[in-house]
């Protein structure tokens, strides 16, 4: 059976703005080394760092973690980078995957507060993306950038990408000065059901103010700046009224793990309760919202709570962080703590309905 990494990724190189329309250069992020950080490289756009240029972490420091943990973090850079789609494809087949879904990297934050910045970027990253899926056989797609600044522009910009390979939308739980549940987003939202696209909620987050609050005192982890947001917007989902505006839309809640799902069915239950209504026995599966497990989860203590239907797997290819198990869909079946039934649902019948593949 084949099998869907439901969280890969793109690292962006420079290689990766030129794809942006030459009259828009002039939007073109750069690459800067401040001095006393050690050779790192931020991208700096529309006057300011917007984040690393890729995870610096050493082939040493890899094997490392990979003994400390168990996790195999290395993937050549050539293939993290796109720079070779047929290593990528061939690094894919020695991984026993059949079809990655790829979401971005540098837009885990907010890369401009001016639409004609954030126009000009999502466009080239997103026409990089549709020459990768051109390459990659059927095999890549993709989760697509769009200039939420400009509901207009975004909307005008979702159709080349679905034409060419798309098959989500690219957001984070703080959009802004925005929550994902406000109604600026519905127009969005309409038109992504339509398409049959999902919302992949990755963990990121996109107001500025927050992530410089957030980031205070406590030793620079992303947590509490990047996978909270994901929680509490799922929580925020499924307690408005979007599932019901929008019966066909479906929500990808990626890389920020599955643990946490059983502590917010049991909130939601205690609210619905609370306001005299009734939470339905499956919530993730009536309003539609998959979740990626890591395999340090206990996924079938997690399965009781999220039903069979609504889990997926991700990789985290490309990126060297504590998500990141490149082998994370072989070493699911290896730790025997779920059914074979339950292990194809995961890798391939659940993110094929998400992802509509």
């Amino acid at each position: 059976m084949p099998t869907i990494d439901s969280d890969a990724h793109v690292v962006e190189t420079e290689h990766t703005w030129d794809f942006i329309e030459p009259a828009q250069q002039k939007f073109r992020p750069l690459i800067v080394r401040p001095h006393g950080e050690g050779g790192a490289e931020y991208w700096f756009i529309d006057g300011k760092i917007r984040g690393l240029v890729r995870l610096v972490m050493t082939a040493k420091e890899m094997d490392e973690v990979a003994d400390r943990t168990g996790r195999v973090m290395n993937a050549p850079r050539e293939t993290r980078e796109m720079e070779n789609v047929p290593a990528r494809l061939k690094h894919m087949d020695e991984l026993g995957i059949d079809v990655q879904v790829l979401y971005p990297t540098v837009f885990i934050e907010q890369i401009s507060e001016k639409p004609d910045w954030e126009i000009a970027i999502c466009k080239g990253y997103n026409r990089w993306l549709a020459d990768i899926h051109r390459q990659g056989q059927g095999r890549l797609r993709w989760i697509c950038v769009l200039p939420l600044l400009d509901m207009s522009a975004s909307l005008e910009e979702l159709k080349f990408c679905k034409q060419h390979g798309a098959c989500g939308v690219f957001m984070r739980g703080i959009e802004g000065h925005r929550l994902i549940t406000d109604p600026y987003f519905y127009p969005l939202y309409n038109e992504v059901s339509r398409l049959d696209l999902a919302v992949g909620v990755h963990v990121g987050n996109g107001n500025p103010d927050n992530l410089d609050l957030v980031s205070q005192y406590n030793g620079g982890g992303s947590f509490w700046k990047f996978r909270i947001p994901v929680i509490g917007a799922c929580h925020s989902v499924m307690m408005s009224e979007v599932p019901t505006l929008f019966p066909k839309l479906r929500f990808h809640w990626a890389e920020a793990s599955a643990q946490w799902i059983p502590f917010i069915v049991k909130d939601l239950q205690r609210r619905w309760g609370a306001i005299g209504k009734t939470l339905p026995d499956n919530p993730l599966k009536a309003y539609r919202q998959f979740v990626s497990c890591q395999t340090d989860d206990d996924v079938d203590y997690v399965l009781k709570y999220s039903g069979e239907d609504n889990i997926t797997i991700g990789t985290d290819y490309g990126h060297n962080d504590q998500s990141t198990e490149v082998e994370a869909l072989r070493n699911l079946r290896t730790m025997g703590t779920i059914s074979e039934n339950q292990y194809e649902k995961i890798t391939y019948h659940n993110p094929k309905e998400l992802f509509a593949l």
